[in-house]
């Protein structure tokens, strides 16, 4: 058996030599909680990707509200053309074999007087595109700043489960020196020195255990953060306890009008099915008849003729028009049917979406609050069950030292004590999660700017 313990303080003495050693060579990064999420948001392909879309939208919007102006355009070519050319000299036309270079310029200019209102619906569903686009933007931050809060607090608890196995080892180890202060007296056997070193041991297992899964959890932390290889981030403290419980005794109607009123997700689906049907409507505006006026101006230079430039071009060959043209739709291979019927389908999904988004939100208010009652209540009962083992600890220490215990009563109380005290601070930091989850389910969660 102390052979036994020996190797395995060997192995632990190696492995924490090892784990030293790469933690020296990793660089630290030290950050709080609001600068991890501005680092998430900088690294998250989702976010950036509807970051960059926005800029679409945007033009989108200015394109619609443009189109209620005319368009202009210059034209103008420039040609050389070889071989016989008709002038009219004199009144007669002589065919002579001659090059004739020719330069062409024209400004156009054009604008929907009545297209059955398809411009203002054109508009307005650009409009509500982009605005949708910046509720599914808000979402996605906070989506951001909860994935980042998940994963900021896990490692919190995981620094404090190795504080508590930590105390826990020197604790016990004190413990073995006392007891092999008794055996030396005569006060205990031997096999109570034995029994409290394999807990030590086990106990240095744990601890191991906990500081491996410390180190799991950082490197998940970094990989969401996107930081450098080798860069290990070292975490500032937040206080996970609070006094404040803001959605106890909220009933579950009250939590779902606030989802409904919050939840940018569940906007931007209300924004999005309005725009679709604004493009519905659009499109079946090209069944009617169109109206629209032109002006055009045109204008030549050939080297056939021998006057200047300018003149030709300003006096001689100018041609302006101006008018209206009527477009009255006919037939055109159903064209405008197909694609009044996608945009009907489009909308119609656009609904269902909606209909699904809507029960999400439901459900996940549900499951959040859930949550959220059952992490009040385990964090009270948690709060009873290590002061209860901290008394019957207390008591049966005591009772060991006079020896009226043995050594499996003080095992089972220390072990029942240090298992409620990791029962609680997962109580206290779920606790203080499933309040971010609350806040993440109501729509309210807040992103730090």
């Amino acid at each position: 058996m102390k052979r036994l313990s020996m190797h395995r303080k060997s192995l632990i003495l190696l492995l924490a030599v090892l784990f030293a050693g790469t933690v020296r060579a990793q660089d630290t990064l030290k950050i709080n909680f609001r600068e991890a999420v501005d680092l998430a948001l900088a690294a998250n392909v989702d976010y950036q990707m509807l970051s960059n879309n926005m800029e679409v939208l945007k033009l989108q919007k200015q394109s619609a509200l443009l189109s209620h102006f005319p368009n202009a355009n210059i034209n103008s070519s420039f040609s050389q053309q070889k071989g016989q050319q008709t002038q009219q000299i004199e009144g007669e036309i002589v065919v002579t074999s001659v090059t004739n270079e020719v330069v062409n310029a024209g400004l156009s200019l054009n604008m929907p007087i009545f297209n059955s209102g398809r411009r203002i619906l054109d508009t307005q569903s650009a409009k509500l595109a982009y605005e949708a686009g910046e509720k599914g933007l808000d979402r996605a931050s906070q989506q951001v700043v909860f994935d980042v809060a998940r994963r900021y607090l896990q490692v919190l608890l995981d620094k404090e489960l190795i504080r508590i196995s930590t105390e826990n080892l020197e604790n016990q180890k004190e413990t073995l020196r006392q007891i092999e202060g008794f055996v030396d007296a005569g006060l205990r056997t031997l096999s109570d020195k034995y029994n409290q070193q394999s807990e030590v041991a086990r106990l240095e297992s744990v601890l191991v255990d906990a500081e491996l899964q410390y180190q799991n959890d950082v490197w998940d932390l970094s990989e969401y953060l996107q930081l450098e290889p080798g860069v290990v981030p070292v975490l500032e403290s937040v206080d996970p306890r609070t006094e404040e419980l803001r959605f106890e005794g909220m009933s579950m109607q009250d939590l779902y009008d606030i989802a409904e009123a919050n939840r940018a997700d569940g906007v931007q689906q209300d924004l999005l099915v309005d725009s679709y049907k604004k493009d519905m409507q659009a499109i079946k505006a090209m069944y009617y008849p169109r109206l629209g006026a032109f002006y055009n101006y045109n204008t030549f230079f050939t080297s056939l003729d021998d006057r200047t430039v300018q003149d030709q071009l300003f006096k001689v060959y100018p041609q302006n028009s101006l008018g209206l043209s009527l477009t009255i739709p006919i037939f055109n291979n159903f064209q405008n049917k197909l694609s009044v019927s996608m945009s009907r389908v489009a909308y119609k999904n656009q609904i269902l979406q909606k209909e699904s988004i809507d029960r999400k939100i439901y459900q996940d208010v549900k499951l959040a609050y859930l949550n959220y009652m059952a992490a009040v209540r385990k964090q009270s009962n948690t709060g009873v069950q290590v002061m209860a083992a901290e008394e019957a600890k207390n008591a049966i220490s005591e009772r060991f030292r006079l020896g009226i215990s043995n050594f499996v009563d003080l095992a089972t109380a220390n072990q029942q004590l240090v298992s409620a005290q990791a029962d609680q601070a997962q109580a206290i930091y779920t606790l203080f999660f499933q309040d971010v989850l609350m806040q993440h389910a109501l729509g309210t969660l807040e992103v730090l700017e």
